[in-house]
């Protein structure tokens, strides 16, 4: 018996029913899915501190269990003492049972750690069905020690979805368990 993420049986047993009956789908095919999950972090001062990208590196690794890739500068930019080739930033791009198994951590242990957490706002969808979170601080997720954290720092999560409106990926993204504050609440 081979293993399947906790999220993709839920998606296949649960939301496509959900979906099929909320927007009357003729087709299983036509329901939206999740294709990847992208998580970015900037660095500002890497190029002073090599220290700083190598932490960086090494959280995201144990936070998505994905090795990160660095991004590095297109263009020298003097203002900002950057150089052509320097690293900015860190990303990691999950897709399959990868992007389930983290989607299942970032909600049921991660979101419920932030300060004052009352659920994610719905105003992040891009008008194509994708949607995109800004966390504050990496020290949400268990992975990370506290006591080890030199520097805390956000990052960005976007959510890659094949919904054609946002309402049918804020649907998708609200069975898949997506904590949203109720739109009642604001």
């Amino acid at each position: 018996m081979s293993y399947t993420a906790r999220l993709r049986a839920k998606y296949l047993n649960e939301v496509v029913p959900a979906l099929v009956k909320q927007f009357g789908y003729k087709n299983i095919m036509e329901v939206p899915k999740l294709v990847k999950i992208s998580v970015n972090k900037g660095l500002g001062d890497a190029n002073q501190n090599k220290k700083l990208l190598d932490d960086t590196v090494e959280e995201l690794r144990k936070i998505t269990g994905q090795h990160p890739v660095v991004s590095k500068a297109k263009k020298s930019i003097s203002n900002f003492k950057l150089r052509e080739g320097m690293p900015v930033g860190v990303f990691v791009t999950l897709r399959g049972d990868t992007m389930y198994e983290f989607l299942d951590r970032f909600i049921t242990l991660a979101l419920p750690r932030e300060r004052d957490f009352k659920g994610v706002s719905d105003k992040s969808f891009d008008g194509r069905g994708n949607y995109t979170l800004g966390l504050k601080e990496q020290i949400i997720f268990p992975e990370i020690d506290i006591d080890k954290v030199e520097r805390i720092g956000g990052m960005d999560i976007s959510f890659v979805t094949t919904a054609k409106t946002d309402a049918e990926a804020y649907a998708l993204l609200k069975e898949m368990g997506i904590p949203f504050v109720r739109r009642d609440q604001k």
